[in-house]
């Protein structure tokens, strides 16, 4: 079963859609992490480490830095797959950049995210490959499971949020992010639009 899911970002041309697919129980992150490091063009993704996204938003904010960044000759990494990773940062470092928000030998849950710059890559040919190649479970890719996988505290820690009120610990409401998470989420938005920025 594929839960790929492809998404026309507003403000961005309709010839560059963007795939994005969620697993839990990773099992061949190592795998994965080499095909990267050997530049292996068949793995040009952006693979995040799942525990470090607060939601959607979160997400599809970098994506959109990046992807507007590619087009305007403004990538400061690789390619646009790794700038969605970079761009997840509160700081200019590429190297923190993947060691916090990147896939790791350690990573139990992946968030892949794959922009088509060009025609061959569609919905059926991205939804192929990772079928083919990620040894997960899929799960869907909205707010209500990434409540479930975030880890709040290393998220605060990478942005270096602290918490200004305790509130009660409920994750969300019917699908959408509680006040607490809100709450965060905008700061993290924040972060990225101002490390975006400069």
């Amino acid at each position: 079963m594929s839960y790929l899911e492809t998404i026309h970002l507003s403000h961005l041309p309709t010839s560059m859609p963007i795939h994005v697919a969620l697993y839990r129980d990773l099992q061949n992150a190592r795998f994965l992490r080499e095909q990267l490091l050997a530049g292996n063009s068949e793995f040009e993704y952006a693979f995040i480490d799942a525990s470090m996204v607060l939601s959607r938003t979160h997400i599809l904010a970098a994506v959109f830095r990046a992807v507007n960044d590619y087009l305007n000759g403004r990538l400061k990494s690789r390619n646009v797959h790794s700038e969605i990773v970079f761009s997840l940062s509160p700081n200019n470092n590429i190297g923190e950049s993947f060691r916090k928000f990147g896939l790791t030998d350690s990573t139990r849950n992946l968030l892949v995210v794959k922009v088509s710059v060009n025609p061959e890559i569609t919905h059926d040919s991205v939804a192929d490959h990772l079928g083919k190649v990620i040894e997960g479970t899929p799960v869907p890719f909205n707010d209500e499971t990434l409540c479930t996988i975030s880890d709040v505290g290393k998220i605060r820690k990478a942005y270096k949020i602290s918490p200004l009120v305790t509130k009660p610990a409920a994750t969300h409401v019917n699908g959408s992010l509680d006040d607490t998470r809100r709450d965060l989420e905008v700061s993290v938005l924040g972060a990225i639009a101002l490390r975006g920025a400069s």
